[in-house]
């Protein structure tokens, strides 16, 4: 088998059409089911709502979504003269690197953070004043240390009371970091409407917002209609926003996310096959290909590290010849062997024009910037036909970005 083109002399200036700041949803619309849905099948292209989604399905589909939850990741602290520091957590450094562990530590931890009008603060704490869940005053200090390469800064978090978990920090103390495209603050509506209805598990610092448009009588009308659903668990991290500044993708470091599936989520995959599989979301569908990454490295005996993780580059360097459902195999005789029965890995994965899909046959999925890595994963999917979309999109008056409209795209 030759390897897919590569992607990574692709010129981000091929990927920019003119969004005018107007045709970005600054609200979500007070019905989530109530959006415009824009469907492309094969090319021909039809204006729907989400609410007539289940009719537009291909029959016997199964539906992927990332069940993360969104945490209150941005900090609002004050130096002891007044001055505003704003901290925005991205990931967790001690006592625990892991996720889940972090978010329960109790007393004090040190996460990786991005620091915003922090030239003054040069050495002691900052602060936050907040309510524990009981209604009890707290006090959560951050102390920085030094700058790191890349603009973050590694932050020392400390509070009282120290029996709180930092989950239960962040969600006193913190606030949604709302896409910075927005240019506002979050509002109690953001804290329901920034989270699916089905958000699970905390870790994401941003929203997998095509799921955003799901209502809990849509999902049971899809399961009604015979329609199967399935949740993997991908923590969208800050990097989602991070545009694209090198000319040539070669260029561009994809962050890491870690996703998290279980053995039940693969076996219902593999019995699915061939039918189709249609990804709620740009993360659901980066988990389900990099799935099929991490098992053909299973399967074709490559050394298992401490962690099994997908390079940015793995699917144009390796032209690996092993089918879905032996990568899906492998990836169950692993969590067999190592006694578990849940996969926890992470991603780099970058997707663009040139990429073949091996588990994913359509997607679900909003309307996404110009120069950004989301809309080349959606350019992988559709070839040249992504512009004809987009054309359509602007033309007929749908809404952008993470509380705009959405489509579902449907390449055969």
């Amino acid at each position: 088998m030759n390897p897919p083109t590569d992607p990574r002399q692709l010129a981000i200036q091929d990927f920019v059409y003119d969004l005018p700041p107007g045709r970005i949803a600054p609200e979500p619309l007070p019905d989530r089911a109530a959006s415009r849905l824009l469907v492309s099948r094969g090319g021909v292209i039809q204006d729907r709502t989400f609410r007539d989604l289940p009719a537009e399905l291909p029959a016997g589909a199964l539906l992927v979504f990332n069940d993360t939850k969104v945490v209150r990741a941005r900090l609002l602290a004050h130096r002891p003269t007044g001055g505003a520091v704003e901290l925005f957590c991205l990931e967790p450094v001690a006592p625990h690197r892991a996720l889940e562990p972090a978010l329960a530590q109790a007393e004090a931890c040190t996460w990786r953070c991005l620091v915003g009008n922090g030239r003054r603060w040069k050495e002691g704490p900052v602060a936050v004043e907040f309510t524990t869940p009981d209604g009890q005053p707290a006090t959560l200090w951050a102390i920085r240390q030094a700058r790191e390469a890349g603009g973050t800064v590694l932050i020392d978090f400390y509070w009282a009371p120290g029996a709180l978990t930092f989950a239960e920090v962040l969600q006193g103390a913190g606030h949604l970091p709302l896409p910075p495209y927005l240019g506002r603050p979050d509002t109690a509506a953001d804290a329901v409407r920034y989270q699916t209805v089905y958000a699970a598990h905390e870790g994401a610092v941003a929203a997998p917002t095509a799921g955003l448009h799901f209502t809990p009588e849509l999902l049971a009308e899809l399961r009604a209609q015979g329609f199967a659903t399935a949740h993997v668990t991908l923590h969208v991290g800050a990097g989602t926003f991070q545009p694209v500044k090198a000319a040539r993708m070669a260029e561009h470091p994809m962050h890491t996310e870690p996703l998290l599936v279980t053995a039940a989520l693969l076996r219902q995959l593999l019995a699915h096959r061939p039918r189709p599989v249609i990804a709620v979301g740009t993360t659901s569908l980066r988990t389900l290909e990099s799935l099929y990454w991490l098992g053909a490295a299973l399967a074709a005996g490559a050394p298992v590290g401490p962690e099994l993780a997908v390079g940015q580059w793995q699917p144009y360097e390796n032209a690996a010849d092993v089918s879905a459902e032996e990568a899906l195999g492998a990836l169950l005789r692993h969590l067999e062997a190592s006694g578990t029965d849940t996969l926890q890995a992470s991603t780099r994965l970058l997707i663009g024009p040139g990429y073949r899909f091996r588990l994913v046959q359509g997607l679900i999925t909003n309307f996404h910037q110009p120069e950004s890595t989301l809309l080349l994963l959606v350019a992988a999917l559709l070839g040249p036909g992504w512009r004809a979309v987009y054309n359509h999109a602007l033309a007929h008056g749908y809404r952008f970005l993470s509380y705009g409209d959405s489509s579902l795209l449907l390449p055969g």
